[in-house]
């Protein structure tokens, strides 16, 4: 299992935001020279998290990107999922898919474990957390 990158430069953009929080707009090209990620990338990474509401965007010449709430309002679930459209491992596990083997799946529950543990991690620990180590 791989996260994508999107997702990986979703985090590193929404932890540099979260670095720094309360000064205002951040200007796409700083966070990008900053991560050592092309703007242009970028772009493409910031439309998932703007849709889901996680940040602020400010058009003009102070304009900018901004955590669309406090640090220690935003979870990494919030992230994440807005990145990878949800936090289900397999298609079988979101219940928009109906498996004819569902029913008794004994697999079922080892990956439904997993995905338990890795949405109580990433649920558990904001970006306030991360930025304070």
């Amino acid at each position: 299992m791989k996260i994508s990158t999107k997702t990986r430069y979703g985090m590193r953009f929404m932890i540099d935001l979260a670095q720094h929080w309360g000064e205002g707009c951040v200007a796409l090209k700083d966070v990008a020279e900053r991560q050592g990620i092309s703007k242009k990338y970028l772009e493409q990474v910031v439309a998932p998290l703007t849709a889901a509401g996680l940040l602020r965007v400010t058009r003009g010449y102070a304009g900018g990107y901004e955590l669309a709430r406090a640090p220690q309002d935003i979870t990494l679930a919030d992230v994440v999922s807005a990145s990878e459209d949800g936090l289900e491992l397999l298609d079988c596990m979101s219940g928009l898919f109906a498996c004819e083997r569902q029913e008794g799946c004994l697999s079922q529950r080892i990956w439904g474990g997993l995905q338990n543990a890795m949405h109580d991690y990433l649920e558990g620990q904001t970006l306030a957390d991360v930025v304070a180590g």
